[in-house]
């Protein structure tokens, strides 16, 4: 299967790319969850991530909000020990962080598609060079989110939340999912 050139020959990857990415998200936990994760990835490779879902998914009570906003600092201090995240402590605070401010902002799933209108936007890249790092949606976004309380929430990763969650459509022309999701 024709798959967007980003994508190794990795199953999970795959998995993740057919089922997952660029496909329209608008449930407001899974929304919160792929913040969050956008957020370890800073620095790093996607994939290292997507490997360390199912853990971080356990150790961090499923990525509820509520549980997440009362997360102790012996708590994060133990978080440091466990070989199955991103031992991050400035990440690991950002998720508290960003838990609070999650719940501060009423219906958090509409506030964020309404940098796309409301609406996916749907782009026509023919391949991965012609797909940008950064948008001025993107931009406007982690403007939004920081002055709402965010941290790791920069343009970059804002846009590649925004990706993953099919807010915009980047699956290139020559790819499967393209099709797919225009139907």
């Amino acid at each position: 299967m024709p798959r967007c050139s980003w994508c190794s020959d990795d199953p999970l990857y795959q998995a993740y790319h057919d089922q997952e990415w660029g496909t329209p998200q608008r449930d407001p936990a899974l929304l919160f969850e792929m913040l969050l994760l956008e957020g370890f990835q800073a620095g790093l490779s996607w994939i290292t991530v997507l490997k360390k879902r199912e853990r971080y998914r356990e150790v961090l009570h499923g990525f509820d909000p509520v549980q997440l906003s009362q997360l102790s600092d012996e708590r994060i201090e133990e978080l440091m020990l466990d070989p199955g995240i991103i031992r991050n402590r400035l990440k690991l605070k950002a998720v508290r962080r960003n838990a609070l401010a999650w719940l501060a902002v009423d219906n958090p799933a509409a506030w964020l598609w309404s940098f796309v209108g409301g609406q996916p936007k749907i782009n026509h890249f023919q391949g991965r060079g012609d797909v940008p790092a950064v948008t001025e949606e993107a931009k406007a976004m982690s403007k939004a989110l920081q002055k709402a309380g965010f941290t790791f929430v920069g343009p970059t990763i804002c846009y590649a939340f925004m990706q993953a969650t099919g807010m915009v459509m980047d699956h290139t022309t020559d790819c499967d999912r393209y099709a797919a999701l225009l139907r």
